[in-house]
Parts: structure tokens; C-alpha cells; sequence
């Protein structure tokens, strides 16, 4: 069993889900005008949100919370992988001073049949759960209004309660080969920019 795990929303700048409110309402988009909104905002407070993707099903399992530390990380966890228990769980989450706490290590030493697997530095793209936070993000928050951190965790668990009622696993599209050859191409690109430069200086 795969888990994906993250805590924050990575398409607010990596800044917790906030609850703004405009200070005059979002004029909608019509024939031959764009949307427009306020630049101005009133804040009414900020949720954490803890997620979880299972690989094999795209089930999310979320929970918000008022603070992003070991001890909230470690309830959510726990939470997360009960309904795996007597599984190999294999947990994929980025490098966070939250996940290694000693307490976590200590839950881990004691719970041998539940594994992380770190994303390397950069690669956080690499993490399914990553492509569910941009989701939700356009879908339910991005666009939003609300009133107070109640409304904004309300319409959270809302999102996640109607994508659990037709969840769909991500699928990798392109191929390794295809990928790979990216990544030539990226490393020649990036070696004929710092040989071009050297010849300048």
C-alpha cells in the first residue's frame, strides 16, 4: 500500500490555506471583459491542511488543523494508515523537520510495517498528492470567499467528501524513456548556456 502524504497548499505559495474576503465583490467575466477583483482583502484566519492520497485508489483522507507541527503531523498519521493496518505501508512526503521528530521516529521503530520514502530536494512533483493540492486549489479554494476558517474548512471537507465518491489514481503518462530523454535535452540545453557564458567572460 502507497500513501502520499503532504500538509500545506503548495499553490498558495506554500503558505497555509487563508480565508480572504474581498473588500468589494468579485465582478464575474463577460462578453469582451475579464474577471475582476479587489487587490484589497480581509483575512479572517488560516487552517492547515493534512492530506493523504492512496496510490492504487486516489481515496484522500484529509484533516485541517490549527497548527503544522510533529505532534499534529504524527495524529494525522496515525489516523491516515488505520484503515492499511496489517499492510506494508510504503508513506511518500517531503523532507519537513515535522516528519523525522523523535516522536514520529520513536511511532515508526514501533509501527516496522509503515515506511517514508522522502522526495529528493526539488522534486516535491514527484509526490501524487501534489497534483491533488493543485486540484483542490483551482477547484474549491483558489476563486473562493470566506467568511471565516470555518467556512474555508467546511468547503475543504466538502471537496474532499464529493472527490472520495468517484476517486480515480493518477496515472504517470509519459514513459521512462521519454522522460529521460528530457532530461538529455534539459542537461545539453543547460551545458551549451554555461559553455556560451564562459566564452563571454
Amino acid at each position: 500500500m502507497v500513501i502520499c502524504v503532504l500538509h500545506q497548499l503548495s499553490d498558495l505559495v506554500h503558505n497555509p490555506p487563508d480565508t480572504p474576503d474581498r473588500t468589494q465583490p468579485v465582478l464575474p467575466i463577460t462578453f469582451g471583459a475579464t474577471e475582476k477583483r479587489t487587490h484589497d482583502y480581509v483575512r479572517h484566519g488560516t487552517t492547515n491542511l493534512f492530506a493523504a492520497l492512496t496510490v492504487d485508489t486516489g481515496e484522500v483522507y484529509g484533516e485541517c488543523k490549527p497548527t503544522r507541527n510533529g505532534v499534529d503531523f504524527l495524529a494525522f498519521l496515525k489516523q491516515a494508515v488505520k484503515p492499511h493496518q496489517g499492510k506494508d505501508i510504503h508513506v511518500v512526503l517531503d523532507n519537513l523537520s515535522t516528519h523525522t521528530t523523535p516522536e514520529v521516529q520513536a511511532w515508526l521503530e514501533k509501527n516496522p510495517r509503515v515506511k517514508f520514502h522522502f522526495t529528493p530536494k526539488g522534486s516535491s512533483w514527484i509526490n501524487q498528492i501534489e497534483n491533488w493540492f493543485s486540484i483542490i486549489t483551482r477547484q474549491a479554494i483558489r476563486r473562493g470567499t470566506f467568511s471565516s476558517v470555518k467556512v474555508l474548512i467546511s468547503r475543504i471537507r466538502d471537496y474532499i467528501q464529493h472527490w472520495n465518491t468517484n476517486p480515480k489514481p493518477f496515472t504517470w503518462t509519459a514513459t521512462t524513456d521519454e522522460i529521460l530523454a528530457k532530461v538529455r535535452l534539459v542537461q545539453t540545453n543547460i551545458k551549451k548556456l554555461v559553455d556560451n557564458n564562459a566564452k563571454g567572460s
